[in-house]
């Protein structure tokens, strides 16, 4: 590779890790900072802590401990990865979405009922909300129920103090499912609603940030990873993740172990026996049994996943 194209490439991983906080499209984007920041002071307020509300927000250990230096080195390092493995192949979300569209046209003709532009927006962001949503659970639960799987995604799980940027505290390897996926979903519905609209909206207006994600985001989705117990009445978390159902998701504790693996909605937790509810829960701790010493380091965080793998099917072979 060239003196220039690597200067390139180490300028666009740049420019990725800043858009964590200049894009709309990513969770830590500043505006949805600021509104967290907004409900954090709400949990403060009620939790009538004699401490100051800076305090309150922003301990030392959780954002300057060896843990969210473990986070900040995977955003970069996620950055550069998705530079060189994954930026090249975005444009498969629309060649899946062109032969989606390609596949019903030959299968069924033109539609015999067209969408309205308005209509495809509206009908085109609540399936990809929900559709979305329900394959982010599935994967999630592949994720801790295969062996293989676990040992990557235990990456997110080794931190065992949570800031906003543990969100992006995720392996290489899970990168490339979780975009494979997102790819796939995005393709295909984007296909289906395109033939349904008999293509009256422009494929880049189906890449824009929808109603439901910006809401998600604002509403302090940024307190799911984070010290913060933002909890919901009982009947709305039987619907929505609430950020405090997440950092159960996040404890140390067998207990809850594989619960509460819904990204918006809490409906599939219900469905699938998952679902744990806040007021259930008092105290928690994050982390796995590994992450002390096998985990807590960056370079362990990227390599153990392969080494735990290699010597397990080692054992298996003998």
């Amino acid at each position: 590779m060239e003196l220039n194209a690597i200067f390139d490439t180490l300028s666009e991983a740049v420019e990725v890790s800043l858009s964590y906080l200049t894009s709309p499209n990513r969770r830590t984007y500043f505006i949805y900072l600021l509104s967290s920041a907004v409900l954090a002071y709400y949990v403060y307020y009620k939790s009538k802590n004699k401490g100051g509300f800076l305090n309150f927000l922003f301990p030392k250990k959780v954002w300057l401990g060896k843990s969210a230096f473990v986070d900040y080195a995977m955003v970069i390092f996620n950055s550069l990865f998705k530079v060189i493995f994954i930026g090249p192949y975005l444009i498969l979300g629309l060649y899946i979405a062109f032969y989606t569209n390609e596949f019903l046209l030959e299968k069924f003709g033109y539609a015999t009922v067209n969408l309205g532009k308005t209509e495809t927006i509206v009908y085109y962001t609540i399936a990809l909300t929900i559709v979305g949503d329900f394959f982010t659970y599935l994967i999630h639960l592949l994720m801790h129920k295969i062996p293989f799987l676990w040992e990557f995604h235990k990456v997110h799980h080794s931190a065992t103090e949570l800031n906003p940027f543990t969100q992006y505290r995720i392996h290489p390897i899970e990168l490339l499912i979780n975009n494979a996926k997102s790819l796939l979903v995005f393709g295909v519905l984007t296909g289906i609603f395109d033939y349904l609209s008999n293509h009256q909206i422009n494929k880049l207006v189906f890449l824009g940030v929808n109603v439901f994600g910006f809401l998600f985001m604002f509403l302090g989705a940024n307190l799911r990873h984070s010290h913060i117990k933002l909890t919901y009445p009982n009947f709305i978390e039987k619907l929505l993740i609430s950020p405090f159902q997440h950092q159960i998701h996040h404890s140390n504790s067998p207990e809850h172990f594989d619960k509460n693996m819904g990204s918006k909605l809490a409906i599939w937790d219900w469905m699938f026996g998952t679902l744990v509810l806040s007021k259930s829960t008092k105290e928690i701790k994050f982390g796995i049994d590994e992450s002390d010493s096998k985990f807590s380091t960056f370079w362990g965080n990227l390599a153990n996943p392969f080494v735990n793998i290699y010597n397990s099917f080692r054992k298996l072979i003998k």
